[in-house]
């Protein structure tokens, strides 16, 4: 069973233990759907899930005191693969596509490969990295992203001028 990081503790919360979590996933509840984290090499059972100014704020047993919380600031947050929800057709994890070819939708011409995708902003911007280094960012939307073939591990794209 692997493990997926899913954010990283930033700050404690208050002084009875509570800790704020910057999310990196694109989930808002993911926290909520989620009986257990690994922090460092330690799983911990969440209590409770509330926000402060859009962050998750988890109280995890165990973690009892400011002090507690503090010794977790800036440690990485794990959930289990197997917590993952299944995904509706056509919708895919970013982890599932990181790493796979991105091809020219037209010529099937090679581009480069998807290094990372940046959901943090109104439209998802997915990242290529060209054969010489470069790279580029493609709007994650229907319009530049044509389809993508899990099978064979590629992602065409349609580009308009001045996009390479």
């Amino acid at each position: 069973m692997g493990k997926i990081l899913i954010g990283k503790i930033v700050n404690v919360f208050g002084i009875a233990g509570e800790v704020k979590v910057y999310s990196y996933s694109g989930e808002a509840d993911r926290f909520e759907t989620l009986e257990h984290l690994t922090i460092g090499e330690k799983d911990y059972h969440i209590q409770e899930v509330k926000y402060a100014k859009g962050m998750p704020v988890l109280r995890l047993a165990g973690v009892c005191s400011r002090d507690d919380a503090e010794r977790l600031r800036g440690k990485e947050v794990f959930m289990d693969e197997e917590d993952l929800k299944e995904l509706p057709e056509g919708e895919y994890y970013i982890r599932d596509l990181v790493g796979m070819e991105v091809v020219q939708d037209d010529s099937g011409e090679h581009l480069g490969v998807l290094r990372e995708i940046l959901t943090d902003r109104p439209q998802d911007l997915y990242v290529v990295e060209l054969d010489d280094g470069r790279r580029i960012m493609i709007p994650g939307v229907d319009a530049f992203v044509r389809s993508i073939d899990m099978e064979h591990g590629s992602i065409a794209v349609s580009l308009i001028e001045g996009m390479v």
